[in-house]
């Protein structure tokens, strides 16, 4: 009987990794060992990271927002309860974007939302 060394799939399932660590540094780029950790460390960052960059996005758009909101004389959390109370539907992402864009109507906006606090 013949000797099977699985040759086809070894080499696919080695090439599927060193083709993950394309653009790594040193050893890390070319010996399967040192790449299959290094990759798999890569991949966990990567998944990590994903879900912390939902975090400073709002993070960002929230100082965005506040120094808006100062200069229009209120702070962020009585602009964002007035907007509540208004019953106003703009998120955090489109506020920052008109402070940063467009000043004119997110001071409207604040004025709505010091309106309802009044």
């Amino acid at each position: 009987m013949a000797r099977v060394t699985c040759a086809v799939s070894s080499r696919k399932r080695r090439k599927r990794v060193l083709k993950l660590a394309k653009g790594f540094y040193g050893d890390r780029k070319n010996h399967i060992r040192l790449t299959k950790d290094a990759v798999m460390k890569a991949l966990a960052y990567n998944y990590i990271h994903r879900k912390n960059k939902k975090s400073e996005f709002r993070r960002l758009w929230i100082i965005r927002i506040n120094i808006a909101a100062k200069i229009n004389g209120i702070s962020y959390s009585k602009l964002m309860n007035g907007l509540k109370k208004a019953q106003c539907l703009v998120n955090r992402k489109v506020l920052a974007s008109l402070a940063l864009h467009d000043p004119k109507v997110f001071s409207e906006i604040a004025l709505k939302a010091k309106k309802a606090l009044a």
